[in-house]
């Protein structure tokens, strides 16, 4: 396996340094448009584990909005697998490339929405994944597999869903995924700031735009940003944090596979992270068109949301100025095995003393890069494989929590994942 690694952002870097404890792979090649930072992943992996296992790794400029560029680069590298770790307006053209390059492809965020209306029964609009899963017959037809989806959420919370049909449940009520962390960011002074812990690209997209909700009954159909709102307990210290409807890849991929009444996704925002999103749509700053501005040497266009982007820190240097924990899970309801009631929620929370410690990534990047390396190991090992444009749901769930869950001397990641069963998970 030769392993093309599109973006050497939060996560790409946080991929690569996961990677390199790890020996299924040939070589991978870490890639950004800024050259600077894939050299600057590639010396840190070479500075933390020698030059041994920094020979299996090479850095190189890419052009991710460039198809041709994609291809190009992974051609000149042998790449069998392209793996993308960049925002999701790049999926249209990395997907034509790694599918023109003859490799494989695997991401973590899937083509992007486009404005849809609220009637369930409404055949308009672009629904998330939709334009890849379109193109489900070109991969098929070339032999090759697209493995969509595959973070933490989307990613691990779609093998859990696998994991609960196959093993705890005999009939499901609903899939719902939660997340939350009690994540805390000061700046030099001690004092907490707003820093988001992920891309403020994506997450305006994905919590601005009208969330998803599936049923059984009605499909797939939208609701209000933000609605719903519950209180949810979240394991090991993070405790009660109030979760709201996202607009996120689960619902368009879960129900494709796996048997559910209902399926959601809920994200524990907080208020004030809510009042600044709301904020930016107001004034117009989470729009994706680019405006005429001033600047120094003339006139120039610039999107309102890559504004905020750049006025922001950079998320993958956020680390040593954070402390806490991240959870990452799926809440289940319906019938178990045993025919009586039940509700579980699997989870695997992240520490960031302990992803700082080990890999000088903060905690939220570092949880969404372990899993893509750990599909990429069962795809190279042929435990999982496939062609065509599947999720997560579509592949063996117990092989990939065992490796995820096996100690590190014994060949797995040492990363436990927990299920809890409740009787009442939710506080009103």
């Amino acid at each position: 396996m030769r392993i093309l690694l599109v973006g050497a952002g939060g996560v790409g870097d946080a991929l690569a340094k996961i990677a390199a404890r790890r020996s299924f792979y040939e070589a991978l090649v870490v890639t950004d448009y800024d050259l600077a930072k894939a050299q600057r992943t590639v010396a840190w992996i070479a500075a933390k584990h020698g030059a041994e296992v920094a020979a299996r790794f090479a850095a190189d400029r890419i052009d991710a909005s460039d198809p041709d560029s994609v291809t190009d680069v992974a051609r000149r590298h042998g790449a069998t697998h392209v793996m993308n770790a960049v925002e999701p307006k790049f999926v249209p053209t990395i997907f034509a490339g790694a599918l023109a390059a003859d490799a494989d492809y695997l991401d973590m965020a899937m083509s992007l929405s486009e404005p849809h209306p609220t009637d369930p029964h409404s055949e308009t609009g672009v629904k998330l994944g939709d334009d890849q899963f379109a193109q489900a017959p070109d991969w098929e037809t070339a032999g090759r597999l697209a493995l969509v989806g595959m973070g933490v959420e989307p990613g691990l919370s779609d093998v859990f869903a696998r994991y609960a049909a196959d093993f705890l449940f005999s009939e499901i009520d609903e899939l719902g995924t939660r997340d939350g962390a009690n994540l805390v960011v000061r700046d030099e002074a001690g004092n907490e700031m707003f820093a988001p812990s992920f891309s403020i690209w994506t997450t305006i997209e994905e919590c601005l735009n009208p969330p998803v909700i599936w049923e059984k009954d009605k499909g797939w159909f939208t609701t209000e940003p933000f609605s719903e709102p519950e209180i949810f307990t979240f394991p090991e210290g993070i405790g009660d944090v109030e979760c709201v409807n996202v607009e996120h890849e689960e619902v368009l991929l879960m129900p494709r596979w796996v048997d559910a009444k209902r399926v959601t996704f809920k994200y524990g925002l907080g208020n004030e992270f809510i009042g600044i999103l709301k904020t930016l749509h107001q004034l117009g700053l989470d729009s994706t068109v680019p405006v005429r501005v001033r600047s120094t040497d003339g006139p120039v266009e610039v999107a309102p949301r890559d504004v905020v982007a750049a006025g922001l820190p950079d998320p993958a240097t956020l680390g040593p100025r954070m402390t806490g924990k991240t959870c990452a899970g799926l809440w289940v309801t319906g019938t178990g095995v045993d025919g009586r009631p039940r509700e579980v929620y699997l989870y695997h929370v992240s520490d960031n003393e302990f992803t700082m410690a080990e890999y000088d990534t903060q905690c939220v990047v570092w949880q969404t890069a372990l899993n893509p390396v750990i599909a990429l190991e069962l795809l190279s090992a042929g435990v999982w494989g496939g062609v065509g444009v599947l999720g997560p749901e579509a592949f063996d769930a117990k092989v990939f929590l065992d490796l995820m869950a096996a100690p590190e001397s014994e060949g797995g990641y040492g990363q436990q994942w927990g299920l809890e069963d409740r009787l009442s998970p939710l506080i009103s």
